[in-house]
């Protein structure tokens, strides 16, 4: 990743300073926190880690917080029921990896769309998704995790060709006051972020300059889905600092976020009188936690 400042002069390029280059996807997604496989992230809470189904009966995801597991690609654990266990990715069952028998998981598309099978020893193959089968024509079900409120509910129908439905929320049943249930994750669709500090940046105004306005090139992700690049800066009297990073408010709180190629001005009431300057980049990934932006270079405009 390159960087350019310059003093509002015809010849920018000729005060061009560099900084070493960076891997932004491994800057962002260091960020990531997995749970073990055998800690659970289902609600303990009594109606809120159950599933039913009408052969089966109770289906139980918490199982003593060593079931199942929410993440952004798939469920990963299991869920407990009277015909045993429900394996919900062969490289976390309770017996362990099996995966050179049959590879299979329910996947997450990172927004709680959930996809792909689980399996049980006595029933066989159960499907999280119409699309498994090409059936979405006759009963269009498909499991979800609700990421529009951010509660964590599952929600909608799984299908076994033996047992039939299996509901994860009684909301399902056009009401739940008969019985109270669902399944409840704390995972919940979100972008994550990583950031990165520049080098110090030296104007050589012994009375300090004036940021001006950021600009960067690259690409975001498409499409977009809440990814961002955004800015912050700090300047000081001093080479050593110290570096106190702000947004367009003058507080850490915010942001100076624009677009590919988008030179965004800087509020001139913040940023100025101060010989030394650096930047805080910041790269937010989709919602997905698939992709993030692309930086290639960042051009910072100050003057005198």
């Amino acid at each position: 990743m390159k960087t350019h400042q310059n003093n509002g002069r015809k010849e920018p390029s000729e005060r061009a300073m560099f900084i070493a280059a960076l891997s932004l996807g491994s800057l962002l997604f260091l960020c990531f926190s997995i749970l073990p496989a055998h800690a659970s992230n289902i609600s303990a809470t009594t109606t809120d880690h159950w599933a039913w189904s009408d052969v089966l009966g109770w289906i139980d995801f918490y199982v003593g917080n060593t079931g199942a597991t929410t993440t952004a690609q798939k469920l990963q654990g299991y869920a407990s029921s009277s015909a045993g266990d429900i394996s919900l990715d062969c490289a976390t069952t309770r017996n362990g990896d099996i995966c050179g028998q049959s590879s299979y998981s329910v996947t997450n598309d990172g927004a709680g769309n959930l996809s792909g099978w689980a399996w049980n020893d006595t029933y066989g193959w159960i499907s999280f998704d119409c699309n498994n089968t090409g059936g979405c024509g006759e009963a269009p079900y498909r499991v979800l995790i609700d990421s529009a409120s951010f509660t964590g509910d599952f929600s909608n129908y799984a299908w076994n060709d033996a047992i039939g439905w299996i509901s994860f929320n009684c909301s399902n049943h056009n009401g739940c006051g008969t019985s109270n249930y669902k399944v409840v994750t704390s995972w919940v669709a979100t972008s994550t972020y990583g950031t990165l500090d520049s080098s110090t940046f030296d104007t050589s105004v012994e009375g300090g300059a004036q940021i001006n306005s950021v600009l960067w090139q690259g690409a975001l992700p498409s499409p977009v889905n809440n990814a961002s690049v955004g800015f912050q800066f700090a300047v000081s009297d001093s080479s050593s600092g110290p570096w106190d990073y702000a947004g367009y408010d003058g507080t850490p709180n915010t942001w100076y976020v624009t677009g590919p190629g988008a030179s965004k001005a800087v509020d001139l009431v913040f940023h100025y009188n101060a010989r030394y300057f650096r930047y805080r980049v910041k790269l937010t990934s989709n919602q997905s936690q698939t992709q993030s932006p692309r930086v290639d270079a960042i051009n910072v405009n100050w003057s005198r």
